[in-house]
């Protein structure tokens, strides 16, 4: 399938509520939606416990529930074509093969199995780090309850930048979301004074000067987009703050938040440092984030070192 959103699916509520997402968002792209059901190799690798049939009897499993997943999905967008995909192996490697041709990637925050620890274990941190495409997370309620099959729409999307070169991915992607849903964009650009600044202050340039010139440096990162994405309404939220407190503030009137994989300063290293973690955490909508650019190659490089590890039994 080309031109297609690759979606994870588990089974569970959480990754219903990705499904659902996923199916918009293929719409907004006028793309085609692709359901990767994941089997972790544990239930096939005990021979001697295992019952006759068993092995099928999961593959049939597998089959019904993406067979599920497609109707929650064609239900949400009538006509959308949907390709299921099976397969058996580590929840990481398999998803990243199946996003290789993917435009987005989306992904539940919580789960069954291999998607238990998508925000807080290596599955989340792996797919972020070397998906070829955007990564989504779809938040799900903390108190079990079902989530909302419309939540609230708000007409905003929320980027975090940080006036370095690793943000353009992230204000890209995010100008260009604006541009589809036809919405208004949040630049949030934070910045909060290091524990160990006051130590050192002697020895330093006035802080006040410095978040001065890190503002002018994340507003003249902004013009370049703004001149080429004119009919994109821009609010400059320019904040001392800690980027975790900021974004998650502003995720409660958003309908996305994007955040690169990779930064500079107090956005460094989203998702794959406490920042990422944190915004996941307490983020209320939807979570974007937007590898930095790397060598062609990169991606195959990542898969085939888990073929490897998985080789070698780690």
């Amino acid at each position: 399938m080309s031109g297609h959103v690759t979606v994870g699916v588990d089974g569970s509520s959480a990754s219903m509520a990705a499904v659902r997402w996923a199916a918009d968002d293929a719409l907004r792209r006028a793309a085609g939606l692709r359901l990767v059901h994941v089997s972790e190799p544990w239930a096939y690798i005990q021979p001697l416990a295992a019952p006759p049939g068993f092995e099928d009897s999961l593959a049939e499993a597998s089959r019904a529930l993406l067979a599920r997943a497609a109707v929650v999905a064609r239900e949400r967008v009538p006509g959308l074509e949907v390709e299921p995909v099976s397969r058996v192996g580590d929840v990481r490697t398999e998803l990243l093969r199946q996003a290789c041709d993917a435009e987005t990637l989306v992904v539940g925050r919580r789960g069954h199995g291999g998607f238990l620890q998508l925000v807080l274990g290596s599955v989340s941190m792996g797919v972020a780090g070397h998906a070829a495409c955007p990564v989504i997370v779809v938040p799900h309620p903390d108190d079990g309850t079902e989530p909302e099959e419309a939540p609230e729409e708000y007409g905003e999307i929320v980027v975090g930048q940080d006036g370095a070169p690793e943000s353009e991915p992230a204000l890209q992607y995010a100008f260009e979301e604006a541009v589809r849903r036809r919405c208004r964009l949040r630049a949030v650009y934070a910045w909060q004074e290091s524990v160990f600044l006051p130590m050192i202050a002697s020895y330093t340039p006035d802080l006040e000067r410095l978040y001065d010139l890190g503002q002018r440096a994340a507003r003249e990162q902004l013009l370049p987009w703004e001149e080429k994405y004119p009919q994109v309404e821009v609010q400059e939220s320019m904040l001392q703050a800690h980027p975790i407190e900021a974004l998650s503030l502003a995720s409660a009137t958003a309908d996305l938040v994007v955040v690169g994989s990779r930064g500079r300063g107090a956005l460094g290293s989203a998702l794959l440092g406490s920042v990422g973690h944190g915004v996941l955490h307490h983020a209320r909508c939807p979570v974007a984030v937007v590898r930095v650019c790397r060598a062609p190659g990169d991606d195959a490089d990542a898969l085939r070192g888990d073929e490897r590890k998985e080789g070698q039994g780690t």
